[in-house]
């Protein structure tokens, strides 16, 4: 034994004279073999072989933390990754909040100038439903930033569902309507004296409304498909140091979910951007 440690083999022998081979001793187990009536020889092996019914112990073992803990700094535990969420008080919160609260106090003081001079010439001139409408989408557009910023729960995930588009499509279901009823207006004009239907304000209000319900009814269905609630994501601030992982907590608002919730502004969008080109050479009609 002293000779395979120092690997001296001067004073050993094998049986057959020859000079003894010395294996890597290192983190092995050591068992000495014995021939009867041989000359002991140095045999290394990484354990002993098991017996019938015996199974060997398992010393030491690495196994990787759950998908939602990491290392602690002895690596001999997993702790649970940090949750983190928007605050308040931070620099990416402060500016959106400023600017939405000057566009909500710009939407608002024109909304009280409108009521204030609601049956003057210039207001009845811009129409007043439509114009109403508008600033209705204005608000909710500038107001959605607060529940984005909120910490998500199901009320807050809620809120942002329904209100994440609803501003746009309040705004855009208005211009479109406004725009329709200016361009069949000046299209009829062209074939004959008597106006187009629907284009007084009760009509032009049933419109848009119908506009928006369609925005409405995909959010009922959103709902019912996939109900709202919160998730933490890992992957968002995964790194290479597990110490410095973090989770983030947020509303289960997949990026197509979001794309088609905004997709049917988009398509009020590009249509009102339409009609709006076709009757840019068309007289103020009101």
């Amino acid at each position: 034994m002293q000779a395979l440690i120092e690997r001296d083999g001067s004073d050993v022998h094998c049986a057959i004279g020859d000079p003894p081979i010395f294996a890597k001793a290192d983190r092995v187990m050591e068992a000495l073999h014995w021939a009867a009536g041989e000359q002991p020889l140095p045999v290394l092996v990484c354990s002993l072989s098991c017996g019938t019914g015996a199974r060997k112990k398992v010393l030491f073992t690495c196994e990787l933390c759950p998908y939602e803990t990491h290392p602690d700094q002895n690596h001999t535990g997993c702790q649970p990754i940090p949750i983190i969420k928007l605050e308040w008080h931070s620099a990416w919160v402060l500016l959106p909040i400023f600017l939405s609260v000057l566009g909500i106090l710009a939407t608002t003081f024109v909304i009280v100038t409108f009521i204030c001079h609601h049956d003057t010439p210039i207001v009845r001139a811009s129409g007043r439903e439509m114009s109403y409408l508008l600033l209705t989408g204005i608000f909710l557009c500038y107001v959605i930033t607060f529940p984005v910023i909120a910490e998500p729960d199901v009320a807050v995930c809620s809120f942002r569902r329904i209100f994440l588009g609803l501003g746009m499509c309040f705004s855009y279901a208005a211009l479109l309507t406004k725009t329709n009823r200016i361009h069949r207006i000046f299209e009829q004009g062209k074939k004959a004296v008597t106006a187009p239907c629907f284009i007084s304000p009760a009509s032009q209000l049933l419109i848009t409304f119908s506009l928006i319900s369609v925005q409405l009814l995909g959010v009922l269905v959103w709902f019912a498909v996939d109900p709202p609630h919160t998730v933490v994501d890992y992957g968002e601030q995964q790194t290479q140091e597990p110490e410095k992982a973090r989770g983030v907590l947020k509303c289960n608002i997949s990026d197509l979910s979001l794309i088609c919730s905004l997709g049917y502004s988009i398509l009020l969008m590009v249509t009102c951007t339409v009609y709006a080109i076709k009757t840019c050479g068309a007289p103020d009609i009101q």
